[in-house]
């Protein structure tokens, strides 16, 4: 309990920006406000497209204010933010969704992302996190186009006490998933976590390669991977948006990892990506420390945002 508290005061504190952006300027534009018009609803979808939550769920939540008005179940400007909270929640509450692995089983995890996004730092605090549920654990590295991937990874291995499969530098990432799988014929039972390359610069290729690795899963082991995480940084925007809807066209994403919540003015991006593409939030990053990722809560969320 002490963990999960800690957790949502980091979480609060790390959206400061985000619930500056929004619930400050929402608080001032609605309190005292007489008069629910015109003025106020373009205030009101500039403040929330502000906060990257989107255009369709501005237009969506303004909507519904003028049919209560209209139907005279909404007098008060402050009821607003009522509205906004259970919108939100509505749509938040589907992202709740964590992952299901089940002990004595073997469970392929596939990480993606572009480079700069946090991955390789996120696989370390999964397994850290997995690890401490009592999973084991094995990390690869499929970054091979990277020195530096590979070695953070074992810099990370090391720390969590999760063994890492590599290759050298160059090698073929698909190859280096092959030898991780032959762990599982030789009886491993707990989960691994693949690495992969983030080149955005080369979308082709980058996709035929994480294509490539997922065929090779799916062959030495059918209905695997069990999850395709797509890490993206918070603090892109609109940009994780478009990075999540690529992906998830091009490999089929099963969840999404937010990263570098702490410090981001666009916290809400979550509502969008949900909202948009229908994907759960599986965890959440608030700061650099290993205990800094949790799974996803919907109402800590909201509550960080707005109260």
């Amino acid at each position: 309990m002490m963990k999960k508290n800690n957790f949502f005061y980091k979480l609060k504190s790390g959206l400061t920006k985000t619930r500056d952006t929004l619930a400050k300027n929402l608080d001032s534009l609605l309190f005292g406000k007489k008069l629910l018009d015109p003025a106020l609803f373009d205030e009101l979808e500039e403040m929330l497209i502000a906060a990257d939550m989107g255009p369709q769920f501005a237009y969506a939540l303004i909507d519904d204010v003028k049919e209560k008005i209209k139907r005279r179940e909404l007098g008060d400007a402050l009821q607003i933010k009522n509205l906004l909270r259970e919108r939100m929640a509505t749509i938040l509450s589907s992202a709740q969704k964590g992952l299901n692995i089940k002990k004595g089983e073997p469970y392929i995890i596939m990480v993606v992302g572009v480079n700069g996004s946090g991955k390789t730092t996120t696989i370390g605090k999964l397994a850290h996190f997995l690890r401490e549920d009592g999973h084991e654990v094995i990390l690869v590295a499929a970054d091979t186009f990277r020195a530096a991937a590979i070695e953070q990874l074992e810099i990370w291995g090391q720390r969590v006490k999760a063994p890492v499969i590599r290759q050298k530098m160059n090698a073929d990432p698909a190859a280096v998933v092959f030898d991780a799988l032959g762990k599982i014929n030789s009886g491993y039972k707990g989960v691994i976590i693949i690495d992969t390359a983030g080149r955005l610069h080369t979308k082709v290729n980058l996709m035929e390669e994480l294509k490539k690795i997922k065929r090779v899963i799916g062959n030495k082991m059918p209905g695997a991977p069990q999850e395709i995480s797509l890490v993206l940084d918070a603090t892109t925007g609109q940009n994780a948006l478009i990075q999540a809807k690529m992906f998830k066209e091009e490999i089929g994403v099963s969840g999404i990892v937010l990263t570098k919540l702490d410090g981001t003015s666009k916290g809400g991006i979550v509502v969008r990506i949900v909202h948009e593409l229908a994907l759960p939030i599986r965890y959440i990053g608030v700061g650099e420390g290993l205990e800094d990722l949790r799974p996803f809560e919907s109402n800590d969320f909201i509550s960080a945002i707005l109260d």
